[in-house]
Order: structure tokens, then sequence, then C-alpha cells
């Protein structure tokens, strides 16, 4: 199904944004199925993984598992970018556990996210510098802003 650009609408106008940006990666995966026995593969064939529902028995992973690990490797990215911006060097055990609940509430399902961050050997002070910017630049984190709740510690 292709949804129709009219001029004006808000499809036409996000896309008409998007040009004003440098495009530096455009992921493509196609899935078949949903949760309970899907499979989703991307065009280049290094993602290739089976879908289960959370809890089930079967071999996969499910979407709140794939968005956990995305959005904390982007999230650890975002503090080396911070730390080269302040020309530190970044302690080699950096680590962001985290942890992506699906629930469902009166109005349908919804998604909530922690983080617990492990910035060994930086003054807490830098640390949480470090941190907060991360999840003000952090990609996942300007896409979900506003939209879950997300609580955020610094272990």
């Amino acid at each position: 199904m292709r949804a129709s650009l009219r001029a004006g609408s808000p499809l036409q106008k996000e896309r008409t944004m998007s040009h004003r940006v440098k495009l530096l990666h455009t992921a493509k995966t196609g899935t078949t199925g949903g949760r309970d026995n899907g499979a989703s593969r991307s065009s280049d064939g290094l993602l290739d993984i089976r879908l289960s529902t959370p809890g089930s028995a079967r071999i996969g992973t499910n979407p709140e598992q794939l968005l956990a690990a995305a959005w904390s490797a982007s999230v650890a990215d975002m503090i080396a970018l911070a730390v080269r911006k302040r020309k530190i060097t970044l302690p080699a055990k950096v680590r962001i556990d985290a942890e992506v609940d699906l629930n469902h509430e009166k109005s349908g399902y919804a998604l909530r996210a922690r983080f617990n961050v492990t910035i060994p050997g930086l003054e807490r002070s830098l640390a949480e510098e470090l941190v907060d910017e991360a999840q003000r630049i952090c990609p996942y984190s300007k896409a979900t802003r506003g939209n879950i709740e997300v609580t955020i510690k610094l272990i």
C-alpha cells in the first residue's frame, strides 16, 4: 500500500524536510509474518533472524530486544562522539544495559525503556554530562522523546 503524497499533506512535508539533510545510511529489511514465527532479513543478508513472541519457547528474538540493542548501541556511539568533542579519552569499559517493555494500556500497546549506563574512570559529573548530551543527540532518543517513558540511570 502506498501513501498518497498530496501537496501540503503531513507526508509531503515530512518528505520535503528529509531532503534538507545528508543521508548517511538506509537500512532495508523485509519481514514475513510477525512475532509468532516470523522472520526478518536485511537486504545485504547480514541480518537474518527468526522472530518469536516474548516468553515463547520458539527460537527467535522479538522487536523489543532489537530496539533495546539498536538504541543502546546508538547511545554508546553518541557518548563516544561527546567524548571526542571534548578531546578526552573514553574508558574502555563503557556499558549500557537497556530494557524495553511492551505494555498494554487502555489506548492500546505502548513501550517503556530503561537504560543503566556505566562509564568507569570518569568523574560522575562529567559522566552525567556525557550521558545527557548523548540522549540529546541520539536519533533513537529523538524519535521517541515525548512518546514513551524513558528512565536513564548512571551506575
